[in-house]
């Protein structure tokens, strides 16, 4: 079944077979209908070994046994006297008719499979010795094509270009190829003159952790400023410039220190220091 119809749902199917067979209840009807004018095991004996398990069976006695056995079990239901031991397991009756239901739902549903199965096979019967030998032939013909596909896949990919591999495992398609710009190569001193192809992945490079540590290396810190500065000296300059701008933001006293003299007029410390040695002020 999962291979002549894999998108049919049998659970869906089951569970409305289940809901079906559980809304329908069989009429029990009462022995006096069953044996009409039997009234001791020899007469129920006469009926018959099937005709006795039919019996049994509508009135859910056990039906096993001999015609004696048989015969003597539907009498006491008849006169009411049986006991427990006498009677089916219910569940397990319902578990053996929800199977043969199931069973008989899928020959329905495979009835056309099924029928072809039988005439295939009845044809390959019908066939000469000569014509199955073809037919075999023909087959191996088959299954050494599918060998020969697989054997393609296993062959060295043609790849003159050296364009780069795609999820397939084949390479990707040159317009894509040019499209992102693959033909351009980047490299990068910092991390160690690794090589980078395309726009993209060179600058999404310089958030990487090969490049990070290439500038933690250098004792310079990673920041947007570094960006699109591949050479070692010129990050190093850049850092060096960056050091002595952040020092002249700095206060210095020698220079950024102030005084003023009794007339108004300001200096800087340097200034007024040699003013006042001299004693012009």
């Amino acid at each position: 079944m999962d291979r002549a119809r894999p998108l049919m749902f049998l659970d869906r199917i089951f569970k409305d077979l289940e809901e079906e067979l559980r809304g329908k209840k069989r009429p029990r009807p009462e022995p006096e209908a069953l044996m009409v004018d039997a009234n001791t095991v020899e007469e129920l004996m006469e009926l018959g070994l099937e005709k006795l398990k039919e019996g049994l069976d509508t009135l859910g006695v056990k039906s096993g046994g001999t015609v004696r056995q048989r015969a003597e079990r539907l009498l006491l239901a008849k006169n009411n006297k049986l006991e427990r031991r006498h009677l089916k397991k219910e569940e397990k009756e319902k578990e053996t008719v929800l199977l043969e239901a199931k069973v008989k739902k899928l020959c329905e549903i495979l009835s056309h499979t099924l029928e072809q199965t039988r005439q295939h096979v009845q044809n390959k019967q019908a066939m000469t010795p000569g014509e199955r030998d073809v037919d075999a032939e023909d087959e191996d013909d088959v299954e050494s094509d599918n060998d020969k596909d697989g054997d393609d896949d296993d062959k060295e990919i043609y790849n003159p270009l050296k364009l780069p591999m795609g999820w397939d495992g084949r390479p990707i398609p040159y317009w894509l190829y040019k499209l992102h710009g693959l033909r351009q190569e980047f490299k990068c001193e910092i991390c160690g003159d690794h090589t980078y192809f395309g726009r993209r992945a060179f600058e999404m490079h310089f958030k990487g952790a090969r490049h990070q540590n290439g500038m933690r290396c250098l004792g310079i810190p990673n920041t947007k400023s570094f960006h699109e500065i591949t050479s070692i000296q010129e990050a190093c300059n850049l850092w060096q410039l960056v050091k002595e701008r952040q020092g002249l933001l700095k206060w210095r006293p020698e220079v950024d220190e102030e005084f003023e003299d009794a007339d108004g007029n300001v200096y800087d410390t340097k200034t007024f220091k040699d003013l006042s040695r001299q004693g012009l002020i």
